[in-house]
């Protein structure tokens, strides 16, 4: 039995003024009401009834702990039940982590879609290209691309990633459209990484990983400084077709190389804990799982694998299999 418990029991005692009516309303006997207080009491080093044979009443010890003891308990239930709320109904606020390449993509409006069909969710969006970690920074869950090493997590594998070589369509009609990954040495390249770091772009050529080394006119640590760059015609970027969607689909932006795509690069979601997650959070899976399951519809794509830790066997590294290469510029 712990302190609450003993409190809730004293007070009681105290309200009806008697171990025995208190027993009787609790269903036990006197005898275990008279174990709990007096635990109570030794756990304080003090009295807190005076005890006759015929009543009890408080000490100045017990009047204080009763008095106080009040808010404390209140304050208890108040908090039970807006537990039991985020256990239960969609409500309170999850911390999401996400890279900033996919910030314009669709993930941000699929998020809103979310919050549109739960209104008492909240949402902290860390946009970072740093590999948090999710217990230190308070973090319920982390979009991720490509793997993830830590065994601790959670992984659900969500959509792969096909990535083009885009440009102006202005741009390929002055320099040539490329025909293979190799072509593209001979192009302005706008690359991005880290900060003194060699910028690679890695492709996929008859099933085997091709990456080339580069040496960029532009180079950014952040993809998105890039995209208006290329829009004025200044170079290539090698890019996720989601993060480019927007210039890909009005033709500002023209995709090419995709049949090089690598087939092993994933967008992942990441969490800590399998059970006794928040109703809030449990909604975001399932909301995620609908958003993946209309994607693969219209791609003609296999079911993704469940979700499972990140120390477990991968599953096939190619992921579902797709009914052929996406050589146009439309984006999901």
């Amino acid at each position: 039995m712990d302190s609450l418990d003993l409190i809730q029991i004293f007070r009681e005692v105290a309200r009806r003024g008697s171990f025995s009516a208190t027993a009787a309303a609790q269903g036990v006997s006197p005898a275990s009401v008279s174990k709990a207080v007096a635990r109570l009491e030794e756990r304080f080093g003090l009295r807190l009834f005076n005890r006759t044979t015929r009543k009890v009443s408080l000490t100045d010890a017990g009047q204080l702990l009763f008095e106080r003891s009040s808010a404390l308990l209140e304050l208890i239930d108040l908090t039970t039940g807006e537990l039991h709320e985020r256990a239960t109904r969609p409500s309170g606020r999850l911390a999401l982590a996400l890279p900033y390449g996919l910030v314009d993509s669709d993930l941000p409006a699929m998020l809103g879609d979310f919050l549109q069909r739960h209104p008492d969710v909240e949402l902290d969006m860390h946009v970072t290209d740093r590999v948090i970690d999710l217990a230190d920074e308070g973090v319920d869950l982390a979009f991720r691309v490509g793997p993830i090493r830590d065994a601790a997590l959670i992984v659900r594998r969500l959509l792969p990633l096909d990535y083009v070589a885009a440009a102006t369509p202005a741009y390929w009609s002055r320099h040539g459209r490329p025909r293979e990954p190799r072509d593209l040495l001979t192009h302005a390249q706008l690359g991005h990484g880290p900060n003194g770091r060699v910028v690679h772009w890695m492709f996929e050529v008859n099933g085997a990983p091709l990456e080339l080394n580069l040496q960029p006119r532009v180079h950014a640590s952040l993809q998105s400084a890039l995209i208006p760059l290329a829009l004025q015609g200044l170079g290539v970027m090698w890019a996720p077709r989601r993060s480019l969607a927007r210039w890909l689909d009005s033709g500002e932006l023209e995709g090419l190389l995709a049949d090089f795509s690598p087939s092993n690069v994933w967008l992942h979601a990441a969490y800590m804990q399998r059970r006794h997650n928040s109703a809030a959070l449990r909604a975001l899976l399932a909301h995620l799982d609908a958003f993946v399951r209309a994607f693969q519809q219209g791609e003609g794509m296999a079911p993704a694998p469940q979700a499972a830790a990140a120390g477990a066997p991968a599953p096939d590294a190619a992921g579902p299999q797709r009914r052929g290469r996406r050589s146009g510029t439309t984006s999901t």
